[in-house]
């Protein structure tokens, strides 16, 4: 059986591949989703446009970077592979960390709230992880475990999708199925908070809880992760610490009265 091809078009000199199609996509629609939100929402729809000309390709380069950095002995090694993210080693946590960081200037600049921002385009961000994952399944990469066959048709997957899962003559765990599913999951979750109308920055500290729960389960069955030590798992303490974090956030700043406004407030 032979894999699907990592490549869509072949254009001589240029080849290009489903990776970047794929996390193509999910910007664009992550994009008009938010789009649609500020619509109706009442929020100039330029700012979300102005944002994401700074944020998409900061966050693209700092998730480079930070996967770069946990595995800087290959790097340094083969310095020329550092650019070459249409063959994967991107990390999640790195872009976000990108994203936010720029997002928080960005904010400061304009003197609009961070968090009414966060909020708006918190299902977003899920829809851009949603669909990048497959860009991971189109390379055969970020898998779990081996497993059987009949373990992956008893989740009444399709052939190609397990066909796709046999790498060098073992089936493995579809760990990018897993984490899309979640992250399909909690896009439902938020669009459907928002008619309970959380009060403001919750929507987005959601959003790190729930996806940061999901990837520290899922994350435990892969094997490419980036480690800390021997036994600790990158990922899987960052999503410790940001559970912990933003909890703690969404708690102090209700004490303190700073979460007294609501997401659809005004």
């Amino acid at each position: 059986m032979e894999p699907l091809n990592p490549i869509a078009l072949d254009l001589g000199p240029l080849e290009v591949r489903w990776y970047g199609i794929l996390i193509g996509l999910g910007i664009f629609l992550g994009l008009w989703l938010a789009m649609r939100e500020s619509d109706r929402r009442g929020f100039d729809k330029d700012i979300i446009a102005d944002l994401l000309l700074w944020a998409i390709p900061i966050a693209i380069v700092s998730a480079r970077l930070y996967y770069v950095l946990f595995e800087l002995d290959y790097y340094l090694q083969n310095p020329g592979q550092i650019i070459q993210i249409w063959e994967g080693g991107i990390a999640i946590h790195g872009g976000l960390i990108g994203a936010v960081l720029t997002g928080i200037i960005f904010c400061k600049v304009k003197g609009i709230s961070f968090w009414k921002l966060a909020d708006i385009v918190a299902p977003s961000i899920l829809v851009g992880q949603a669909i990048g994952r497959w860009g991971n399944f189109m390379n055969q990469e970020a898998h779990g475990g081996e497993v059987s066959r009949e373990f992956l048709e008893g989740l009444f997957l399709p052939d190609w999708i397990i066909n796709q899962m046999y790498i060098d003559g073992v089936y493995y765990h579809p760990t990018f199925l897993y984490e899309s599913l979640w992250s399909t999951a909690g896009i439902l979750l938020l669009l459907w908070l928002r008619r309970v109308n959380l009060r403001r920055g919750e929507m987005f500290l959601v959003y790190i809880i729930w996806y940061s729960f999901g990837r520290f389960f899922i994350e435990g069955m892969r094997t490419d992760s980036l480690m800390l030590t021997a036994d600790l798992r990158i990922a899987q303490v960052i999503s410790v610490v940001l559970i912990v974090g933003a909890l703690a956030v969404l708690i102090v700043r209700r004490k303190t009265g700073k979460a007294d406004k609501r997401y659809l407030d005004k």
